[in-house]
Parts: C-alpha cells; sequence; structure tokens
C-alpha cells in the first residue's frame, strides 16, 4: 500500500514538474488556415514561400548546394513556372501578362523580379481555384483525372519546394520568419 503512495506520489511529482518545463516552440501560434481546406492551406503556403524569399538576401539567389542542383532563384522559378504549367492543366486560364521568358529558371534570377513572378504566379493559382470547374475531366500527363486533384498537386508541389527553400535557408544562416 505505501508503495503505490509513493509510487503515485512520484508520478504526480514527474508530470507536474513536466508542465513547468518551456515547451519549445510554444510562442509561436497555430496559422488560422491549417486544416481548413485547399484553399486557406495554398494561401498559407503562398505567404510562407514569400516570407522566405523576402528574408533570403539577394546575393544569396545564385547560390546553390553544388554543381547541377537548382539555386535559389532557380527553385523560386521553378515553383512559379509550375504554378503556371499545372494551372493550364487543370484547364484555368492563363491571367495576362502570365507569359514567361524563355527558359524562367535560368533568365530570372534577380530578387525582386523573382519574387514578383512568384507572387503572380500564386495569385494566379488562387483565382484560378475560386473559378475553376474542380470535377472538370482533364488530361494529366496522359492520365484521366479531374481538375481538382491537379490543384492538389500545385498545393504539394509548391510545399516539396517549400521544404527544399527551408532547407537552403538554414544552410545560408537564414531562419524562416515564422519560425523565429
Amino acid at each position: 500500500m505505501n508503495k503505490r503512495v509513493y509510487l503515485l506520489g512520484a508520478v504526480i511529482a514527474v508530470v507536474c514538474g513536466l508542465t513547468l518545463l518551456p515547451q519549445r516552440g510554444a510562442a509561436q501560434a497555430i496559422p488560422p488556415e491549417l486544416g481548413q481546406g485547399w484553399l486557406p492551406e495554398f494561401t498559407l503556403t503562398s505567404r510562407q514561400l514569400l516570407q522566405l524569399a523576402d528574408a533570403t538576401p539577394a546575393e544569396k539567389f545564385g547560390w546553390r548546394p553544388g554543381p547541377g542542383v537548382r539555386s535559389v532563384s532557380e527553385v523560386y522559378m521553378h515553383i512559379a513556372a509550375g504554378n503556371y504549367f499545372l494551372l493550364q492543366q487543370a484547364g484555368a486560364p492563363s491571367p495576362e501578362g502570365a507569359k514567361l521568358p524563355k527558359d524562367p529558371e535560368k533568365s530570372v534570377t534577380s530578387k525582386p523580379d523573382v519574387i514578383e513572378w512568384l507572387r503572380k504566379s500564386q495569385e494566379a493559382v488562387k483565382a484560378g481555384y475560386q473559378s475553376a470547374d474542380r470535377q472538370k475531366k482533364v488530361q494529366f500527363f496522359g492520365k484521366d483525372a479531374v481538375a481538382d486533384g491537379v490543384f492538389l498537386r500545385i498545393l504539394v508541389h509548391n510545399n516539396e519546394h517549400m521544404g527544399q527553400s527551408i532547407a537552403y535557408a538554414r544552410m545560408n544562416g537564414i531562419v524562416p520568419p515564422w519560425s523565429k
């Protein structure tokens, strides 16, 4: 009986003690968009990508982790070009002025230009998503699909390369603004 009382007391003490420890990241608010559907998730991803690009010094836009690997600017331009390409695959119209230059990953490299293309591509995706017939049947890389699936691919693609961009940033001593 006494052992149980001591054990229970020890467990309570440990649990109470753990609640006093600072929680890692406790000061960070959970983004309100999280888990609220496609458009809020894409809005969050877009905002974070733009914040990260903005936090990256202009001289780091040419940085790459190794030969033959995309640079910082090339990753962001790959996202922008992918957004426009996938938007067309979803059957949504391209906005005016959305004609990318030839080989945009290599030809658009300055920080302001890259951020502008990225921002405009994200705005185009949001507008396309809101106006699209998302149940429309489309051909996607030779397979039958629905537009909604292509929009999901856009979100996944943006998040995939955001992870890459976070790794690039951290390798250069840049902390993502939402992690501070």
